[in-house]
């Protein structure tokens, strides 16, 4: 029987600049890495349910939530449409709702996937089957939709398009998936398609955007390979094959240093850190550490690690989709593992002050601190439904959804 894949339900400079620092304006926060600047936040979660501020009923969706300029936005769907959807981030109250597309059915699950992102204004969101639309952020008006699956001449992904749309350049981009393209750059201001770049399947990451030896690039992990891409115009600078069984390459690809980045996928595969430099003929992407195999330290599922001190934090699901997940720890200077909590359990995580916030599959918020010491749990609580997405950190609230609600959890430590 073919197993299955958990797919990401679920992206740079020059594109923040309206923001608030303490924003969260797209998947995995301002720097597409799962890391929050906020300090002065909590270690212990009050089991009674004392530290949700609001929960507002919305409907089905895996897609994450993006804050900024007071407002938290999201896509979910009813039993006709999709919608993109604004609430206001302290009350919960709903701003405004978009429909963008009709009701998306997966065996997966039903709803919309990729996480929205704004920037200057405006909020960019990709449907469950891949239309792209822009609308405006004050009021939630329709300013364009492109069907990029349709425009691209191939098929959704199997399990959802997932790719949380990434703003740069004046550009919008996504991983599409098609012989023509796998990734896909679109005009912010009209929805006219830019450029393409790649051949293949998309997979169910979302692109990011860094800068690798001494140049700006794109990285998209699809489905079958790893790209850096010139923002400008498409150009493939460098590729690296990293194909994974079903194409469940998913979780998005960290940067570790001026020349090094993490790349990780579930179903048995493994990690690869890449070192990424120039060369006569353009630039080389050449792995320095590897993990690979029913052995690895690191299989990332669907979830980013995320990166402090030299130590990577990250969930290792063992077996192909299968359910035990571990926490771990693991040193960069050598990919040793430091420490491993066994099956702490299918989650996601971020990482904020000095300390990790998981949402677990059971509707947990757990704190764990983000030491080389050994595993610490300080608190854990539950606050929600079943959930895939990572939590979204803002102004000291941290906000979490299922297909049922939102919830607003307060996380800065009260005076």
């Amino acid at each position: 029987m073919r197993s299955r894949c958990a797919v990401v339900f679920v992206c740079c400079f020059g594109a923040w600049q309206n923001l608030s620092a303490d924003d969260w304006p797209q998947f995995l926060g301002p720097e597409r890495n799962g890391v929050s600047s906020e300090t002065g936040l909590i270690e212990e979660l009050d089991s009674s349910g004392g530290d949700i501020l609001w929960k507002q009923p919305l409907g089905v969706g895996m897609s994450g939530i993006a804050i900024s300029n007071g407002l938290a936005v999201t896509l979910y769907q009813n039993d006709t449409s999709q919608f993109l959807t604004a609430l206001d981030a302290d009350s919960g109250a709903k701003k405004w709702e978009t429909v963008v597309a009709p009701a998306y059915e997966n065996a997966m699950g039903n709803g919309p996937r990729a996480t929205p992102t704004v920037a200057d204004g405006t909020v960019y969101a990709f449907t469950g089957e891949g239309i792209l639309v822009t609308v405006a952020m004050d009021d939630g008006r329709l300013l364009w939709s492109v069907n990029a699956t349709k425009e691209l001449f191939c098929k959704p992904s199997e399990y959802g398009m997932s790719s949380s749309p990434l703003v740069t350049d004046g550009k919008v981009i996504v991983q599409v998936g098609s012989h023509r393209g796998t990734v896909a750059a679109f005009d912010c201001r009209t929805g006219k398609q830019q450029w393409t770049a790649g051949d293949g399947t998309a997979g169910y990451s979302s692109p990011m955007l860094a800068e690798l030896a001494g140049t700006r690039q794109i990285v998209a992990l699809a489905g079958k390979e790893v790209l850096g891409i010139a923002p400008a115009d498409g150009s493939v600078l460098w590729a690296y094959p990293f194909e994974t069984e079903y194409d469940c390459n998913t979780a998005t690809p960290v940067r570790l240093s001026d020349s090094r980045i993490l790349i990780s996928a579930g179903e048995n595969h493994g990690s690869v850190i890449l070192d990424i430099a120039k060369a006569n003929d353009g630039f080389s992407a050449t792995p320095t550490w590897e993990s690979l195999a029913k052995d690895s330290v690191l299989r990332a599922e669907w979830q980013t690690p995320v990166v402090l001190n030299g130590h990577v934090y990250a969930l290792d699901n063992m077996g192909s989709a299968g359910p035990i997940t571990n926490l771990v720890c693991l040193r960069l200077s050598d990919g040793e593992q430091v420490w491993s909590q066994p099956r702490f359990g299918k989650s996601n995580l971020i990482l904020a002050d000095g300390k990790l916030f998981l949402s677990t599959m059971r509707g947990e918020l757990v704190i764990v601190r983000a030491t080389p010491e050994g595993f610490q749990e300080t608190g854990r609580t539950i606050v929600t439904g079943m959930t895939r997405q990572a939590p979204s950190l803002a102004n000291g609230k941290l906000y979490l959804r299922d297909d049922e609600v939102v919830v607003c959890v307060q996380v800065s430590a009260k005076p």
